[in-house]
Formats: structure tokens, sequence, C-alpha cells
């Protein structure tokens, strides 16, 4: 928080009155949870050394970690690796008595709650008595820990468009992960998606500002609550600050190169709605650099942009060993001492990981370079998160009430619920939904059939009991709709599918009704060197990887129907095959219970309705390719390739046909800041059987002071209908629908005329127009 003089004088008369009744009991102020927390961080930090402080700074990985990355890398991969970490010439007892002496404030990479109860333990044994923040990537479900509730990875949620049911299951991860000892959840991923070759893909929300700002507001309100007060809620963490979904070349921490336009009107407005509308209370900068900025000492955007002009309360994280990259990797400073001034200056709180870092902060303190006061805001800011959280009255959980939080039914259900709304058609020539039978065959093969990489990257694999994998959930309702079901494994890893396996499918395809072929891409972390997607796993082309085309075709050479399912957090781009599938389904990466959830919609239990938060590209030569483009994108053709995409951003197919009215209008002119239009659209489900569509709304500024896109998503809504139903839909046009930073870069609306564009995809073929005007300009303060 931003503190003044007048604090300051009334937290010190505070503590003047107070010090007599707490002296008699020899309990220091910041113990006595009766006080407010301001009182107890003046307290605190007035009993701290500069090394306490710079020690509230210091991350560490847990020493179970320690352990396990000494035996699987060498101290020359650290400085690569961004998933495995130790300290060359450092045991972990080494740093276990760290902690009994109070110098490390934070830990990363704790995954079981047993660890997470002994480090606490030794930290109770420091002067102080200051409890650890505990942060884990809890992307999806706290992924790490064996056991917990695996809901389905972020792009996948971004496909349900339903921000309820994604704060609901951010809630229920708060949950999971307190009982299990962390408090920090390294999420939301609010990068905006604009390069799909990007192997981090499947942590986002998609490329859409408005999407991912609403998904990413629902997370953070879902893990922090009102303000983490207690034991129910945690922190959350935005990330990566900034643009690293748009680097020069698809590859993980490549340098981004965007104007100033791009950055405030992309990829900056999920971080401002993060800061003002959830009050997100960190935030962890990114590996790349930004115009020749390496993100950890970007000042402009840290500390003028997000602290002092949107108001970010919170504190900086870095990522994994990102300061001394600073002068390994960006060669803008000579060491990691430089490094660690520029970032701490700048605004950086926090450093992941490791020793030096709160040494370097104590000498360059001392040596006058970097003001006291830049350490006391930081280490206010995360002894305030620590009151908060209540570690201080309860730093340890109690092992034996995990089980009646972890994995609980209601959390199963809501991990379904998402896989169920989320899983996208997009092609159905009516072989779905699979009809009852007695005796027909389904033969299932593919990569991704029958294992655990429908749960995606940030995950630990599972108890088997815990995951219902793609085979199974088809084996289970195909067995109550009259079917035979049978899988071969033709080859878990994709890049190592034997000729012999293909043609053994091949001939078993041959004797089905009908092959399902579960294809896709695998990004799971623990199996690291069969990775084909995920963290630091980038792609060069968009199209299937291995031998899994050479699998498809010679099936479809059968000349038997073939249903293509795709489990991937990638876009897949295989024109070819989708062209002569029966059906085309993405699953996405759908969780712990993908396999229950594609089955029930192969056999119409469940009506798919989700939507595509991601245009798919034809080809990896089509990139860029968004839906919200400028005006100009598609002037000329391509000599080789279309300039359409394979499917557009927002669409999805349903089993049910619905039917959009034109836009309505409350009123056609637009006349200031606090103005507001209705849009109203009737939705009629007139197909026979119930499901759920995704209204969506798009706006068009029809001519500018600068160029701008030639649609833009404002609003969308999902709504259930009967068969046979209409229901009116309504949204609200309001000075933010309109707004954006003109000619000289002022934050407004412009007068003049706009459309209104209404439907269910982002597709012009799939909306209805209708316009109104703004009938004076004005500026909005941003």
């Amino acid at each position: 928080m931003n503190f003044n003089k007048s604090y300051y004088i009334i937290s010190a008369l505070a503590l003047i009155f107070m010090i007599p009744s707490h002296a008699q009991t020899n309990k220091p102020i910041y113990l006595d949870a009766s006080q407010s927390v301001e009182i107890r961080i003046q307290d605190l930090l007035a009993r701290m050394t500069l090394e306490d402080k710079a020690a509230q700074m210091s991350q560490y990985v847990g020493l179970e970690h320690m352990k396990h990355a000494e035996n699987n890398i060498t101290a020359a991969d650290l400085a690569k690796n961004d998933a495995l970490g130790f300290y060359p010439g450092m045991l972990s007892a080494d740093v276990a008595k760290m902690i009994t002496e109070g110098k490390i404030g934070s830990f990363l990479h704790v995954v079981t709650a047993e660890e997470a109860n002994h480090l606490q333990k030794l930290a109770q044994k420091s002067p102080l008595k200051i409890p650890l923040l505990i942060g884990i990537d809890a992307i999806h479900g706290n992924g790490l820990y064996n056991g917990a509730t695996i809901y389905p990875s972020p792009i996948t949620q971004a496909a349900t468009w339903d921000d309820k049911l994604q704060q609901k299951a951010s809630l229920q991860t708060a949950l999971e992960m307190r009982a299990t000892g962390s408090h920090w959840a390294f999420t939301p991923n609010i990068d905006v998606l604009r390069d799909p070759r990007w192997g981090r893909t499947g942590e986002t929300f998609g490329e859409d500002p408005y999407l991912v700002g609403n998904m990413g507001v629902a997370t953070i309100k879902g893990l922090q609550g009102t303000g983490f007060t207690g034991t129910q809620h945690v922190i959350a963490c935005a990330k990566h600050l900034i643009g690293g979904s748009q680097s020069i070349n698809g590859l993980n921490a490549a340098p981004i190169d965007v104007s100033k336009r791009t950055l405030f009107e992309i990829f900056l407005p999920p971080y401002k709605r993060a800061i003002q509308e959830a009050n997100i209370y960190s935030i962890m900068t990114a590996h790349n650099e930004v115009n020749g900025i390496p993100a950890h000492m970007d000042k402009y955007l840290m500390t003028d942009i997000l602290r002092n002009r949107w108001g970010f309360n919170g504190f900086y994280v870095s990522d994994w060993n990102d300061v001394i990259r600073i002068a390994i990797w960006h060669h803008v400073a000579k060491d990691f001492k430089d490094a660690t001034l520029k970032a701490v200056s700048a605004g950086l709180d926090m450093h992941m990981h490791g020793p030096k870092f709160a040494d370097y902060v104590v000498q360059l303190v001392n040596e006058g370079k970097l003001p006291i006061e830049r350490v006391n805001e930081a280490c206010r800011k995360i002894l305030e998160a620590k009151f908060r959280l209540g570690l201080f009255e309860n730093p340890l959980i109690d092992l034996s009430k995990r089980k009646n939080t972890v994995f609980k039914k209601e959390h199963q259900q809501t991990a379904l619920q998402q896989a169920r709304e989320a899983i996208t058609l997009l092609k159905n020539t009516g072989i779905l939904p699979l009809k009852k039978t007695s005796g027909k065959s389904i033969f299932i093969t593919g990569p991704n059939a029958n294992n655990q990489t429908t749960l995606g990257d940030w995950a630990a694999p599972q108890p088997e009991e815990n995951v219902i994998t793609i085979f199974e959930g088809i084996k289970k309702i195909g067995k109550e709709k009259g079917y035979k079901v049978s899988y071969f494994n033709s080859g878990e890893r994709s890049r190592e599918m034997k000729d012999s396996d293909i043609l053994k499918a091949v001939d078993l395809a041959k004797q089905a009704d009908i092959t399902i072929l579960v294809l896709g891409e695998n990004s799971f972390r623990h199996e690291w060197k069969y990775k084909t997607t995920g963290e630091n796993i980038d792609r060069a082309t968009l199209k299937l990887s291995g031998k899994q085309m050479e699998l498809a075709k010679k099936i479809i050479e059968n000349d038997k129907p073939v249903i293509v399912v795709y489990v991937s957090g990638s876009p897949i781009a295989e024109p070819w095959l989708e062209q002569r599938a029966k059906a085309v389904i993405n699953t996405w990466e759908p969780g712990a219970f993908g396999g229950q959830a594609t089955a029930e919609i192969l056999f119409g239990k469940i009506n798919p309705s989700g939507k595509l938060p991601v245009t798919i590209p034809r080809s990896v030569g089509q990139l860029q390719m968004v839906y919200n483009h400028k005006p100009t994108a598609y002037i000329h053709k391509y000599n080789t390739e279309k300039k359409i995409p394979l499917h557009p951003f927002g669409f999805g197919l349903s089993y049910t046909t619905f039917e959009f009215s034109k836009p309505k209008l409350s009123k056609k002119t637009f006349s200031g800041k606090d103005d507001k239009i209705t849009v109203s659209i009737d939705v009629s489900n007139i197909g026979k059987i119930a499901g759920d569509e995704v209204v969506q709304l798009y706006i068009r500024d029809n001519i500018s002071s600068v160029t701008r896109p030639v649609k833009e998503l404002k609003a969308y809504q999902r709504v259930a209908l009967k068969a046979g139903e209409t229901k009116k839909v309504t949204f609200e046009i309001t000075a933010s629908s309109l707004a954006f930073y003109d000619i000289n870069f002022n934050f407004g609306v412009e007068a003049g005329q706009f459309t209104v564009m209404t439907g269910n995809s982002s597709a012009d073929k799939d909306l209805k127009k209708v316009t109104f005007e703004v009938t004076k300009g004005f500026k909005i303060k941003d």
C-alpha cells in the first residue's frame, strides 16, 4: 500500500500508546492478532535489520526439490533450465539452517504438505519467527500436488467462455492449496496470445484482450477473494509482464519488439483490469526484453505505469533466475550485483530464486546506491501478505484435514463441468452424436488416447483412479450404448511411433465400423524429453508432430468413418485431415475428467458448446492471424495459401441450431462518459435438443484518428436454451467499450459512427449488424 506522512504519524502514536501494555506481557505487537495489519507491519519493520528485510525479498526452491534437481541436472545446466534448480556449493541442510536464521522469506516448488510444515517449523526457530510465504505453480488446480483436482488447462478454460465457472474453479484451487501448505499461486497467465507457435499457448486464455481480461479477473477473484484474508484464500500472481506471447520468432524468452500502441491496446489491458477490478497482489515479470529493455528492469512498466498510474499496491516477483540473466543473457549489466541494482531500482520486490541476491541488496544499500526506502517498501508488501494470510497465527496445516478438501466431489464436478463446456466441435457431417446400437464396433488409437496428456502442462502424474482417459471414457459410455470398443497403442510418443505399430493400427481399423483417432501434442512436463509443446518447447509448425499424420492418412485410406479428437494445448492446423474426417472435436487439455466429458459429447449425453479462444490458421505461413486485425491486413493474397483461417475465433458447433435476431439498440446516439446503450438480441433454439450457445458482441469504430481493428470483442454471454425456446440476451455498451488511445495517445472516445455486431463467432457470416453515433468525443482518465 502507499504510505504518507499522516499514516506514519498515526502509526507511530499508536505504537507509543500500545507499548506499555505489551511490554508487561513481553509479547511483541506484531505477534498480537488483535492489532491492525498496518500496526503490526510497522512494529515488525522497526525490529528488523537491513539483512532481515533483504531476506524477505529472497525466495528459494524447496529442500526436496533441491535434492531431486541435484540428481537430475548438472551445474552447467542451471543457466538454461527453468524447471529444476539447486545451489552449487550449498546442501539442503545449509538452506535449512538459513531458514532458522531468518535469512529466507519465501519458497517455491514445495509439493507436499509435510515439507511445507517442516519448513514453517524451521522458520519458527528464527529470531523474529516470521513465517514463510510458499508459492506454487497452481496453474489449473494445484497440479504439482499428487492427488489434487486437475482442472482443464487455461486455454481450455477460456474455451468455456464462462467467467463464473472459472471463478468457482479458482476458489476451489485456493482451498486445496491452503490445505496442502501453499499460499501463493503463480497464476493467472494473462499474456494475450498472438503467436500460437509459442509453447506456452496452453497457459493463456487466448488471443483477445477482453476475454483474457475477464478470465484473468475471474481467476484472481476466485483465488484471492475480497482480500485473501484468513485461511481460505491465496495470493494470485498475474504474469508475465509482458508480451512473451509475441516474440520475434515464436520462442519463449526471445525479444519482444512491439509498438507502444500494441502494448497499450493489446497486452496491457488485462493487467490494468487485474489491478483495478480484482486487486491483484503480485505480478511476475517476464523472461524477455521489451523493445530493448529486459522486463525485470523496466521501471516504466513496473513503476510508472502499473504502480503509479494504475494503482498496483502489491509486490513484483522475478521469474526463474531472471535477475542474473539481465547480465548473462541480456548483457545490460556487468554482473549479478549490478543486475540486482537495476531490477530493484526499477520496482522488483522479490527474487526467484536462490542465494547472493539478498547479500547484494544489503551491499547496495550500504554503498548508497540503493535507497533503504526501496527495500522497506518491498519488505512491507511481502509482510502484509503474510499477515493478511494469517500465517503468523497459523503457519502450520492440519494434515488430518487434507482429505476433506483435496479432490473432493464438488471440485471434481467443477473440473468435469469446465471440460464439458470447453470441448469444441469443429466439424460434423452428421455422424455425431453417435447413436445407440447393438453390436457396432469402435476402434480407438493415437498417442493421446489412453494416458494423462489430457492433464496438460503444470501437472504432476496423478493417481490413475483420479484420471479418466479418452479411451476409458469412450469405453464406459460406448458399452452403455451397445458398442464394442477396442483400443490399440500405436505409440504414445508421436516422434517415436513405429511403422509396425502404425500398420497394425491400420489393420485393426479396417475391422471396425468407426475409428476414433486421438491425436495432438504433449505438454506433460514430467515426461520432458517427450514434450512437443509447453513451457520452453515451442513449435516451428502448427501441424501434428511425429508420425501422427502418417497414421491418420493410412487409416483414412480404409474408407471407413473416422472421427478426429484433438488433445493439445496448442492449436492444430491440418486442413487435409479435417476435410476427410467425418467429425473433428478439439478437447484442448480437458483435465482429469476430460475422457468422461469427451465421451459424453461423442454419444450425445452433453451437447457441445465450446468456442475457440484463438483463431486457428490453415498453416504457420499465415501467422500472424488474429480476428481483431487492422483493415489492411488482407488487401492482397498469398501465392500458395488461402487468406482465411481454418477456424475463426469464437467458433464452435452444436448438435442443435440457434437463430439470432438482428441486434436492437435502446437508442441510436451515445453522448458522454456516463452514457449507456443497451443491446438486445433474441436467441432461439430452432433444433430438436437443448443446448448452450455463447452470444458474442463485437464493436468497430468506423472512422478514427488512428487505424482500429475491424472488430473487437466487447461482451459475451453463455445462454442455455431448450428445444424451441427463445431468450432475450442484453448487453450494455459503455464508454469503456468504445475508448482507445487516439493519435495524440489520449485515452477516450471519438465522435463518429460505430458498428455493433452480434452472433456466435467472429466470422462476418455469423454476425448481424447495427450502427449508432457518438455525438461528441471525450477523454477518459487512464
